[in-house]
Protein backbone atom coordinates (compact mmCIF):
# COMPACT_ATOMS: atom_id res chain seq x y z
CA UNK A 1 0.00 0.00 0.00
CA UNK A 2 2.73 2.32 0.84
CA UNK A 3 4.41 1.76 -2.67
CA UNK A 4 0.55 2.48 -3.92
CA UNK A 5 0.37 5.70 -2.57
CA UNK A 6 3.59 6.66 -3.45
CA UNK A 7 2.80 6.05 -7.03
CA UNK A 8 0.17 8.11 -6.87
CA UNK A 9 1.35 10.92 -5.79
CA UNK A 10 4.71 10.32 -7.98
CA UNK A 11 2.34 9.77 -10.99
CA UNK A 12 0.35 12.85 -10.28
CA UNK A 13 2.78 14.96 -9.94
CA UNK A 14 4.20 13.99 -12.94
CA UNK A 15 1.04 14.43 -14.97
CA UNK A 16 0.89 17.95 -13.42
CA UNK A 17 4.34 18.46 -14.55
CA UNK A 18 3.93 17.38 -17.95
CA UNK A 19 0.57 19.51 -18.25
CA UNK A 20 2.00 22.86 -16.99
CA UNK A 21 5.65 22.12 -19.70
CA UNK A 22 2.84 21.43 -22.35
CA UNK A 23 1.25 24.60 -21.59
CA UNK A 24 4.58 26.58 -20.71
CA UNK A 25 5.19 24.86 -24.62
CA UNK A 26 2.20 26.25 -26.01
CA UNK A 27 2.94 29.80 -24.48
CA UNK A 28 6.13 29.99 -26.19
CA UNK A 29 5.50 28.50 -29.22
CA UNK A 30 2.10 31.33 -29.84
CA UNK A 31 4.69 34.33 -28.29
CA UNK A 32 7.55 33.39 -30.54
CA UNK A 33 5.19 32.93 -33.42
CA UNK A 34 4.17 36.67 -33.00
CA UNK A 35 7.64 37.73 -32.55
CA UNK A 36 9.92 38.36 -35.31
CA UNK A 37 12.47 41.00 -36.85
CA UNK A 38 12.20 44.49 -36.40
CA UNK A 39 12.56 47.63 -39.15
CA UNK A 40 14.77 50.20 -38.22
CA UNK A 41 13.97 53.45 -40.10
CA UNK A 42 16.01 55.86 -40.40
CA UNK A 43 15.94 59.37 -42.62
CA UNK A 44 18.62 61.50 -43.74
CA UNK A 45 19.59 63.49 -46.76
CA UNK A 46 21.53 62.65 -49.61
CA UNK A 47 23.02 64.89 -52.52
CA UNK A 48 25.58 67.76 -52.39
CA UNK A 49 25.82 70.25 -49.45
CA UNK A 50 24.18 74.15 -50.17
CA UNK A 51 27.11 76.30 -51.54
CA UNK A 52 27.27 80.32 -49.98
CA UNK A 53 27.45 82.75 -52.55
CA UNK A 54 30.20 85.47 -52.20
CA UNK A 55 29.08 89.20 -51.45
CA UNK A 56 28.40 91.25 -54.11
CA UNK A 57 27.68 88.64 -56.68
CA UNK A 58 25.31 88.62 -59.27
CA UNK A 59 22.34 86.55 -59.55
CA UNK A 60 23.18 83.53 -59.98
CA UNK A 61 21.93 79.53 -60.54
CA UNK A 62 20.08 78.60 -57.21
CA UNK A 63 21.88 76.10 -55.84
CA UNK A 64 21.49 72.52 -55.56
CA UNK A 65 19.12 71.31 -52.13
CA UNK A 66 19.79 67.88 -50.54
CA UNK A 67 16.94 65.13 -51.21
CA UNK A 68 15.56 62.86 -48.32
CA UNK A 69 16.49 59.50 -48.12
CA UNK A 70 14.85 56.43 -46.27
CA UNK A 71 17.58 53.96 -44.82
CA UNK A 72 15.68 50.83 -43.27
CA UNK A 73 17.72 48.24 -41.73
CA UNK A 74 16.22 45.04 -40.58
CA UNK A 75 17.02 43.37 -36.51
CA UNK A 76 16.30 40.22 -35.43
CA UNK A 77 14.37 38.97 -32.19
CA UNK A 78 18.02 37.95 -31.05
CA UNK A 79 19.81 41.47 -32.27
CA UNK A 80 21.23 40.22 -35.15
CA UNK A 81 21.31 42.21 -38.72
CA UNK A 82 21.34 40.39 -41.97
CA UNK A 83 25.31 39.81 -43.33
CA UNK A 84 26.39 41.91 -45.94
CA UNK A 85 25.36 40.35 -49.45
CA UNK A 86 22.27 39.20 -48.27
CA UNK A 87 19.90 39.63 -51.34
CA UNK A 88 16.80 37.57 -49.86
CA UNK A 89 15.27 39.31 -46.87
CA UNK A 90 13.01 36.88 -47.00
CA UNK A 91 14.13 33.94 -46.66
CA UNK A 92 16.76 35.25 -44.21
CA UNK A 93 13.80 36.29 -42.06
CA UNK A 94 12.58 32.81 -42.33
CA UNK A 95 15.48 31.26 -41.26
CA UNK A 96 15.91 33.28 -38.90
CA UNK A 97 12.46 32.58 -37.12
CA UNK A 98 12.86 28.98 -37.42
CA UNK A 99 16.22 28.99 -35.44
CA UNK A 100 14.83 31.04 -32.80
CA UNK A 101 11.87 28.64 -32.45
CA UNK A 102 14.44 25.74 -32.53
CA UNK A 103 16.54 26.78 -30.02
CA UNK A 104 13.98 27.90 -27.38
CA UNK A 105 11.60 24.87 -27.78
CA UNK A 106 15.06 22.98 -27.74
CA UNK A 107 15.74 24.56 -24.23
CA UNK A 108 12.55 24.58 -22.92
CA UNK A 109 12.11 20.52 -23.12
CA UNK A 110 15.72 19.69 -22.05
CA UNK A 111 15.90 21.83 -19.17
CA UNK A 112 12.45 21.57 -18.41
CA UNK A 113 12.60 18.03 -18.65
CA UNK A 114 15.58 17.22 -16.23
CA UNK A 115 14.17 20.00 -13.99
CA UNK A 116 10.96 17.90 -13.84
CA UNK A 117 12.92 14.75 -13.19
CA UNK A 118 14.79 16.01 -10.84
CA UNK A 119 11.73 17.60 -8.55
CA UNK A 120 9.84 14.32 -9.18
CA UNK A 121 12.25 12.04 -7.77
CA UNK A 122 12.23 14.26 -4.85
CA UNK A 123 8.61 14.47 -4.49
CA UNK A 124 8.53 10.62 -4.83
CA UNK A 125 10.70 10.45 -2.09
CA UNK A 126 8.85 13.05 0.08
CA UNK A 127 5.92 11.09 -0.82
CA UNK A 128 7.62 7.62 -0.15
CA UNK A 129 8.96 9.10 3.40
CA UNK A 130 5.23 10.37 4.06
CA UNK A 131 3.13 7.30 3.36
CA UNK A 132 6.01 5.07 5.76
CA UNK A 133 4.72 7.79 8.27
CA UNK A 134 0.72 7.70 7.89
CA UNK A 135 1.02 4.06 7.44
CA UNK A 136 2.65 3.47 10.73
CA UNK A 137 -0.20 2.44 12.48
CA UNK A 138 -1.93 0.53 9.75
CA UNK A 139 1.29 -1.63 10.10
CA UNK A 140 1.03 -1.95 13.73
CA UNK A 141 -2.95 -2.95 13.54
CA UNK A 142 -1.88 -5.17 10.78
CA UNK A 143 1.28 -6.89 12.73
CA UNK A 144 -0.81 -7.49 15.75
CA UNK A 145 -4.08 -9.09 14.00
CA UNK A 146 -1.15 -11.15 12.33
CA UNK A 147 0.21 -12.58 15.65
CA UNK A 148 -3.41 -13.37 16.69
CA UNK A 149 -4.45 -14.95 13.71
CA UNK A 150 -0.98 -17.38 13.56
CA UNK A 151 -1.48 -18.21 16.95
CA UNK A 152 -1.76 -22.32 17.49
CA UNK A 153 -5.19 -22.47 18.80
CA UNK A 154 -8.27 -20.04 18.26
CA UNK A 155 -7.99 -18.88 21.87
CA UNK A 156 -4.55 -18.47 22.13
CA UNK A 157 -2.65 -14.73 21.51
CA UNK A 158 -5.93 -13.14 22.47
CA UNK A 159 -4.22 -11.45 25.12
CA UNK A 160 -2.47 -8.98 22.35
CA UNK A 161 -3.19 -5.51 21.97
CA UNK A 162 -2.83 -3.16 19.59
CA UNK A 163 -2.96 0.25 22.16
CA UNK A 164 -2.49 2.80 19.49
CA UNK A 165 -1.67 6.15 20.87
CA UNK A 166 -2.09 9.13 18.74
CA UNK A 167 -4.97 11.67 17.51
CA UNK A 168 -8.25 10.63 17.32
CA UNK A 169 -8.31 10.19 13.81
CA UNK A 170 -9.83 6.77 11.62
CA UNK A 171 -6.74 4.69 12.36
CA UNK A 172 -6.84 5.00 15.84
CA UNK A 173 -10.77 4.45 16.01
CA UNK A 174 -10.34 0.80 13.72
CA UNK A 175 -7.31 0.09 16.59
CA UNK A 176 -9.72 1.04 19.72
CA UNK A 177 -12.40 -1.15 18.26
CA UNK A 178 -10.58 -4.10 17.23
CA UNK A 179 -8.71 -3.78 21.11
CA UNK A 180 -12.76 -4.01 22.19
CA UNK A 181 -13.36 -7.33 19.59
CA UNK A 182 -10.24 -8.95 20.91
CA UNK A 183 -10.99 -7.96 24.49
CA UNK A 184 -14.55 -9.80 23.82
CA UNK A 185 -13.12 -12.56 22.67
CA UNK A 186 -10.27 -13.01 24.99
CA UNK A 187 -13.11 -13.36 27.89
CA UNK A 188 -15.64 -15.80 26.25
CA UNK A 189 -13.21 -18.42 25.79
CA UNK A 190 -11.33 -18.08 29.29
CA UNK A 191 -15.30 -18.25 30.53
CA UNK A 192 -15.40 -21.28 28.20
CA UNK A 193 -12.31 -22.78 29.47
CA UNK A 194 -13.90 -22.60 32.93
CA UNK A 195 -16.97 -23.55 32.72
CA UNK A 196 -15.82 -26.65 31.18
CA UNK A 197 -13.31 -27.45 34.19
CA UNK A 198 -15.49 -26.42 36.69
CA UNK A 199 -18.56 -28.55 35.04
CA UNK A 200 -16.27 -31.69 35.00
CA UNK A 201 -14.93 -31.06 38.71
CA UNK A 202 -18.52 -31.22 39.77
CA UNK A 203 -19.89 -34.25 37.26
CA UNK A 204 -17.04 -36.22 39.26
CA UNK A 205 -18.41 -36.16 42.74
CA UNK A 206 -22.05 -37.83 41.85
CA UNK A 207 -20.23 -39.89 39.55
CA UNK A 208 -17.90 -41.70 41.93
CA UNK A 209 -20.76 -41.51 44.34
CA UNK A 210 -22.82 -43.38 41.85
CA UNK A 211 -19.81 -45.91 41.12
CA UNK A 212 -19.54 -46.77 45.21
CA UNK A 213 -23.39 -47.66 45.55
CA UNK A 214 -23.11 -49.55 42.83
CA UNK A 215 -20.16 -51.82 43.67
CA UNK A 216 -21.89 -52.19 47.01
CA UNK A 217 -25.36 -53.50 45.81
CA UNK A 218 -23.30 -55.96 43.30
CA UNK A 219 -21.20 -57.33 46.24
CA UNK A 220 -23.95 -58.09 48.96
CA UNK A 221 -24.41 -61.36 49.58
CA UNK A 222 -28.40 -61.56 48.41
CA UNK A 223 -27.70 -59.50 45.56
CA UNK A 224 -28.83 -62.00 42.34
CA UNK A 225 -27.09 -63.01 38.62
CA UNK A 226 -29.34 -60.12 37.13
CA UNK A 227 -28.46 -57.25 39.84
CA UNK A 228 -24.76 -58.20 38.93
CA UNK A 229 -25.22 -58.27 35.68
CA UNK A 230 -26.84 -54.87 35.60
CA UNK A 231 -23.95 -53.64 38.44
CA UNK A 232 -21.09 -54.23 35.19
CA UNK A 233 -23.43 -52.66 32.56
CA UNK A 234 -23.92 -49.75 34.66
CA UNK A 235 -19.91 -49.36 36.48
CA UNK A 236 -19.12 -49.93 32.31
CA UNK A 237 -21.18 -46.60 31.40
CA UNK A 238 -20.07 -45.11 34.68
CA UNK A 239 -16.71 -46.24 33.54
CA UNK A 240 -17.19 -44.13 29.64
CA UNK A 241 -18.74 -41.03 31.88
CA UNK A 242 -15.54 -41.27 33.68
CA UNK A 243 -13.04 -41.21 31.02
CA UNK A 244 -15.62 -38.37 29.00
CA UNK A 245 -14.91 -36.32 32.22
CA UNK A 246 -11.69 -36.76 32.86
CA UNK A 247 -10.95 -36.17 28.71
CA UNK A 248 -12.49 -32.70 29.02
CA UNK A 249 -10.70 -31.94 31.92
CA UNK A 250 -7.36 -32.80 29.66
CA UNK A 251 -8.86 -30.89 26.69
CA UNK A 252 -9.76 -27.33 28.88
CA UNK A 253 -6.02 -28.07 30.46
CA UNK A 254 -4.19 -28.77 27.28
CA UNK A 255 -5.39 -25.58 25.61
CA UNK A 256 -3.45 -23.09 28.20
CA UNK A 257 -0.13 -22.13 27.59
CA UNK A 258 2.62 -24.37 28.99
CA UNK A 259 3.72 -22.18 31.83
CA UNK A 260 6.93 -24.27 32.37
CA UNK A 261 8.62 -26.47 29.77
CA UNK A 262 11.02 -28.90 30.56
CA UNK A 263 13.26 -31.15 29.04
CA UNK A 264 11.71 -34.92 27.99
CA UNK A 265 12.34 -37.25 25.38
CA UNK A 266 10.07 -38.54 23.45
CA UNK A 267 12.25 -41.84 23.31
CA UNK A 268 11.22 -42.75 26.71
CA UNK A 269 7.91 -40.89 26.42
CA UNK A 270 7.15 -43.83 24.13
CA UNK A 271 8.95 -46.76 25.58
CA UNK A 272 6.79 -45.59 28.54
CA UNK A 273 3.33 -45.74 26.93
CA UNK A 274 3.94 -48.88 24.82
CA UNK A 275 5.18 -51.06 28.56
CA UNK A 276 1.85 -49.44 29.68
CA UNK A 277 -0.79 -50.38 27.15
CA UNK A 278 0.51 -53.82 26.09
CA UNK A 279 -2.11 -55.46 28.28
CA UNK A 280 -5.32 -53.63 26.59
CA UNK A 281 -3.08 -54.45 22.82
CA UNK A 282 -3.39 -57.93 24.03
CA UNK A 283 -6.87 -58.62 24.97
CA UNK A 284 -7.47 -56.71 21.69
CA UNK A 285 -5.49 -59.37 19.31
CA UNK A 286 -2.99 -56.04 18.23
CA UNK A 287 0.69 -56.17 18.13
CA UNK A 288 2.40 -53.02 19.43
CA UNK A 289 5.97 -52.09 17.83
CA UNK A 290 8.06 -49.65 19.09
CA UNK A 291 11.21 -47.57 17.41
CA UNK A 292 12.23 -45.25 19.81
CA UNK A 293 14.51 -43.11 18.42
CA UNK A 294 16.13 -39.82 20.59
CA UNK A 295 13.51 -36.84 19.99
CA UNK A 296 14.76 -34.21 22.57
CA UNK A 297 11.96 -31.57 23.10
CA UNK A 298 10.68 -29.10 26.28
CA UNK A 299 7.40 -29.33 27.65
CA UNK A 300 5.03 -31.07 30.30
CA UNK A 301 6.09 -34.41 30.47
CA UNK A 302 2.43 -36.09 31.96
CA UNK A 303 0.68 -33.63 28.62
CA UNK A 304 3.37 -35.17 25.85
CA UNK A 305 2.34 -38.42 27.49
CA UNK A 306 -1.16 -38.26 27.10
CA UNK A 307 -0.71 -37.48 24.17
CA UNK A 308 1.09 -40.38 22.90
CA UNK A 309 -0.65 -42.92 25.01
CA UNK A 310 -3.86 -40.78 23.08
CA UNK A 311 -2.75 -41.96 19.62
CA UNK A 312 -1.67 -45.72 20.69
CA UNK A 313 -4.79 -46.64 22.21
CA UNK A 314 -6.65 -44.82 19.17
CA UNK A 315 -4.66 -47.36 16.75
CA UNK A 316 -5.37 -50.14 19.33
CA UNK A 317 -9.13 -49.47 19.64
CA UNK A 318 -9.99 -48.65 15.52
CA UNK A 319 -8.23 -51.52 14.29
CA UNK A 320 -9.17 -55.00 12.75
CA UNK A 321 -9.19 -57.42 15.93
CA UNK A 322 -6.97 -60.39 15.76
CA UNK A 323 -4.00 -60.02 13.72
CA UNK A 324 -3.47 -55.97 13.86
CA UNK A 325 -0.33 -54.17 14.54
CA UNK A 326 0.74 -51.15 15.89
CA UNK A 327 3.74 -49.16 15.08
CA UNK A 328 5.13 -46.27 17.51
CA UNK A 329 8.13 -44.25 16.21
CA UNK A 330 10.11 -41.77 17.64
CA UNK A 331 12.60 -39.38 15.87
CA UNK A 332 14.33 -36.44 14.91
CA UNK A 333 13.40 -34.92 12.04
CA UNK A 334 14.60 -32.00 9.87
CA UNK A 335 14.73 -27.87 10.40
CA UNK A 336 15.10 -28.72 14.11
CA UNK A 337 11.78 -30.84 14.66
CA UNK A 338 11.33 -33.97 16.57
CA UNK A 339 8.62 -36.07 15.94
CA UNK A 340 6.04 -39.25 16.58
CA UNK A 341 4.70 -41.25 14.40
CA UNK A 342 1.84 -43.96 15.26
CA UNK A 343 0.77 -46.05 12.28
CA UNK A 344 -2.11 -49.07 12.35
CA UNK A 345 -4.11 -51.35 10.44
CA UNK A 346 -7.39 -51.01 10.22
CA UNK A 347 -10.50 -50.21 8.10
CA UNK A 348 -10.44 -47.90 5.63
CA UNK A 349 -10.48 -43.81 6.02
CA UNK A 350 -11.73 -41.82 3.58
CA UNK A 351 -9.34 -38.54 3.15
CA UNK A 352 -12.48 -36.53 3.32
CA UNK A 353 -12.88 -37.79 7.04
CA UNK A 354 -10.02 -36.52 7.97
CA UNK A 355 -10.28 -33.00 9.42
CA UNK A 356 -13.60 -34.21 11.11
CA UNK A 357 -11.71 -36.68 13.66
CA UNK A 358 -9.75 -33.96 15.41
CA UNK A 359 -13.42 -32.34 16.25
CA UNK A 360 -14.56 -33.10 19.84
CA UNK A 361 -16.97 -35.92 19.69
CA UNK A 362 -16.20 -36.78 16.11
CA UNK A 363 -15.99 -40.61 15.72
CA UNK A 364 -15.94 -42.21 12.34
CA UNK A 365 -18.52 -44.81 10.82
CA UNK A 366 -20.05 -47.05 12.85
CA UNK A 367 -18.25 -45.66 16.48
CA UNK A 368 -20.80 -42.73 16.51
CA UNK A 369 -23.00 -44.92 18.76
CA UNK A 370 -23.50 -43.92 22.26
CA UNK A 371 -21.76 -47.03 22.76
CA UNK A 372 -18.84 -46.66 20.85
CA UNK A 373 -15.11 -47.79 22.04
CA UNK A 374 -14.27 -43.88 22.68
CA UNK A 375 -15.67 -40.25 24.24
CA UNK A 376 -14.78 -39.07 21.08
CA UNK A 377 -11.95 -36.55 22.58
CA UNK A 378 -8.81 -38.99 21.89
CA UNK A 379 -7.72 -37.22 18.49
CA UNK A 380 -8.42 -33.32 20.05
CA UNK A 381 -6.61 -33.66 23.09
CA UNK A 382 -3.80 -34.43 21.20
CA UNK A 383 -4.22 -31.69 18.65
CA UNK A 384 -4.41 -29.27 21.78
CA UNK A 385 -1.42 -30.73 23.51
CA UNK A 386 0.55 -30.45 20.48
CA UNK A 387 -0.43 -26.76 19.74
CA UNK A 388 0.13 -25.75 23.26
CA UNK A 389 3.90 -27.19 22.38
CA UNK A 390 3.98 -25.10 19.74
CA UNK A 391 3.50 -28.26 17.56
CA UNK A 392 1.38 -29.58 15.06
CA UNK A 393 -0.35 -32.82 13.92
CA UNK A 394 -0.90 -34.64 10.51
CA UNK A 395 -3.04 -37.64 9.62
CA UNK A 396 -3.02 -39.20 6.01
CA UNK A 397 -4.96 -42.46 5.13
CA UNK A 398 -2.94 -45.79 4.63
CA UNK A 399 -3.03 -48.20 1.86
CA UNK A 400 -4.93 -51.11 3.15
CA UNK A 401 -6.76 -49.44 5.57
CA UNK A 402 -5.73 -47.66 8.72
CA UNK A 403 -4.18 -44.00 9.53
CA UNK A 404 -0.77 -42.42 9.99
CA UNK A 405 -0.95 -39.68 12.57
CA UNK A 406 2.41 -37.64 12.84
CA UNK A 407 2.94 -35.77 15.74
CA UNK A 408 5.93 -32.50 15.02
CA UNK A 409 6.81 -30.35 17.74
CA UNK A 410 9.97 -28.17 18.48
CA UNK A 411 13.50 -29.75 19.27
CA UNK A 412 15.31 -29.23 22.38
CA UNK A 413 17.96 -26.93 21.62
CA UNK A 414 21.23 -28.69 22.47
CA UNK A 415 23.62 -26.45 24.68
CA UNK A 416 27.29 -27.49 25.40
CA UNK A 417 27.83 -26.44 29.24
CA UNK A 418 30.83 -26.58 31.17
CA UNK A 419 30.65 -27.40 34.60
CA UNK A 420 31.25 -24.69 37.06
CA UNK A 421 34.64 -26.47 38.32
CA UNK A 422 35.98 -26.79 35.06
CA UNK A 423 36.60 -23.05 33.64
CA UNK A 424 38.76 -23.33 30.89
CA UNK A 425 42.17 -22.45 31.24
CA UNK A 426 43.96 -18.88 30.31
Amino acid sequence: MRARLTLVYGGLFFAGGVVLLGVTYALLTQQLDHSGQKVISQTHATGSPPSTAPAGAGQGSPAPTAEPHDERTLVSAGGRTPPPGVTDLEKWMDAERNRLREAATSSLLTQGGLALLVVGGAAAGFGWLIAGRVLAPLHRVTDTAHRIASAPAADRGLHERIALRGPDDEVKDLADTFDTMVERLHRSFDGQRRFVANASHELRTPLTLGRALVEVAMHRATASEDVRQLGENLLEINTRHERLITGLLLLARSENEIAERLPVDLADVVTHVTGQIQGEAERAGVTVQEKAEEAPTLGDALLLERLVHNLVENGIRHNTGDGGWVEVVSRTGDEGRVEVEVTNSGPAVPPYELPALFEPFRRLGVDRVVTSKGAGLGLSIVRSIARAHGGEVVAHPREGGGLTVTVSLPAEELRARTPPDRRPST
